[in-house]
């Protein structure tokens, strides 16, 4: 079912002894001295060797009989045609593409099914989606990560191609994702939200205070969970040393949370200098910085500091609703609701009415969201849920209850892309994703069906995602003959 992409990297990343490098290329050597000699004595044209020698053509995936939904139309194409080269398309054609003599692609014939572009979580945590609190912060290390990789599987599996990480220690996961090792999602990672004392990722218990008391750095910080930074200066450090591990984007709480034991949902979190310090630190390396935030305060005081994209915002009121559309800046919001998908928490505890709390108050951030007409951004936000990877793909079909299926598409594509792209420089994979448009890169998914009729389609992606690209690399394809 996959094609290891690893099979790219195998010979770049061996490494070979001076002594069999130093044979191979006087071989090499000689073998082009011969090439040349014959083509010079038959008589060829200058360049023949060159010519004869030149890079093998990219492979190569024609879809045919395809309707498309390129990430923004509010309606299918009629039956098209699209040639994927490499980790691109390379042509979408109505009419039926004329292949260069010679040229064998690897031909799907979609019987009039839709392809679309792969699906984006703007608000990921894949290294706890389905991890218990106590196990992350008590089990091994080593064993988490596996738990993670499976995770990314699992979530490239039910068609996101690519992921915002937006606290956890994904970096290595990453890493190994890019180089073939594992399959997964493209990931855009924040490393660990940054987090006041007390606040929303403090993983400490009362018995860990006070912090003078000398305890010792508890297994969520040294595991790349939590870091606990108070004052501009430590929360400049604790930035630059998530930009140092390769993150794409900055995260830090700025307000109360559901999972979190020590912070009302009403509370602030940082001051302005405490957020313009980390807001500075990721602007010097051309990228922004994102906020978990909830109620207006919080909110208004990560704006007024240059934040670019607020996580969440379901208590948000609506003056501070029309300051985010009036400076440009993203509202990532998640379908909260009060229903099978709640965050876990113990019954009749603090968390579960914080978490009621902010499920109140989805329907009016949505709403207000639209009224303005903000950049609204899709997440899942799921996070400690055993189940959290198998009900991954019922988040995005709640969003009918505000949008038409084809706005919640584009927003879990085109729009989520977009929010990407503000990663500028720290842009870890450079082109455009979210499309399906000449020149994108290739992630893509073929769907039984037309998921803008019925949206609920991408609730059952084993069956009903019949084809996963990602990369120009098939990751799975059931209608291989």
């Amino acid at each position: 079912m996959f094609k290891n992409a690893m099979s790219r990297n195998t010979l770049r990343g061996n490494t070979r002894s001076s002594q069999r490098t130093g044979k191979l290329l006087s071989a090499a050597l000689l073998l082009a001295i011969a090439v040349q000699a014959h083509a010079e004595g038959e008589g060829a044209q200058p360049g023949a060797a060159q010519a004869a020698s030149a890079t093998p053509p990219l492979p190569s995936v024609l879809f045919r009989n395809v309707r498309i939904f390129d990430g923004k139309s509010a309606a299918l194409s009629a039956p098209s045609e699209v040639l994927v080269r490499g980790n691109h398309i390379e042509r979408i054609s109505s009419t039926p593409i004329k292949l260069e003599e010679g040229a064998t692609p690897q031909v799907i014939d979609g019987g009039g099914r839709t392809l679309m572009p792969g699906l984006i979580d703007a608000h990921a945590h894949l290294s706890f989606i389905n991890t218990p609190m106590l196990l992350m912060a008590s089990a091994d290390p080593g064993y988490l990560q596996i738990r993670a990789a499976v995770n990314a599987r699992g979530m490239l599996m039910d068609g996101y191609t690519a992921v915002r990480d937006v606290s956890g220690p994904v970096f290595g996961m990453k890493r190994a994702i890019d180089e073939g090792l594992l399959p997964g999602p493209r990931i855009w990672p924040s490393g660990t939200m940054i987090s006041q004392t007390s606040g929303h990722n403090d993983f400490r218990t009362l018995g860990d205070l006070p912090s003078t008391a000398g305890s010792g750095v508890g297994a969520p910080v040294r595991h790349g969970y939590s870091v606990v930074a108070d004052g501009a200066d430590a929360v400049l450090t604790a930035a630059r040393e998530q930009l140092m591990q390769g993150a794409s984007q900055i995260k830090l709480a700025g307000g109360g949370g559901v999972s979190s034991n020590f912070d009302p949902i009403d509370v602030t979190e940082y001051t302005k200098p405490e957020f313009e310090a980390a807001v500075a630190a990721a602007d010097n390396w051309g990228t922004y910085v994102a906020v978990h935030a909830y109620t207006p305060k919080a909110i208004r005081t990560a704006v007024e500091a240059g934040v670019k994209s607020i996580e969440h915002g379901q208590l948000i009121d609506e003056p501070t609703m029309k300051l985010l559309a009036e400076r440009g800046v993203w509202l990532s919001l998640q379908p909260f609701l009060d229903d099978e998908d709640a965050i876990p928490t113990a019954p009749g505890s603090d968390n579960e009415r914080k978490y009621r709390q902010v499920a109140d108050g989805t329907d009016n951030a949505y709403k207000l969201a639209k009224k303005y007409h903000v950049k609204v951004a899709f997440g899942t936000d799921i996070q400690f849920n055993p189940k959290g990877l198998e009900r991954q793909n019922y988040y995005l079909p709640k969003l009918v209850r505000w949008f038409s299926p084809a706005e919640a598409l584009k927003m879990a594509t085109a729009d989520n892309a977009e929010l990407l792209s503000l990663s500028g420089p720290r842009n870890p994979y450079p082109g455009k994703l979210g499309v399906v448009e000449n020149g994108a890169l290739a992630d893509l998914l073929l769907v039984d069906g037309d998921p803008l009729s019925d949206i609920k389609l991408l609730e059952n992606p084993a069956k009903n995602l019949l084809v996963i690209m990602k990369d120009g690399t098939l990751y799975k394809n059931l209608l291989a003959q």
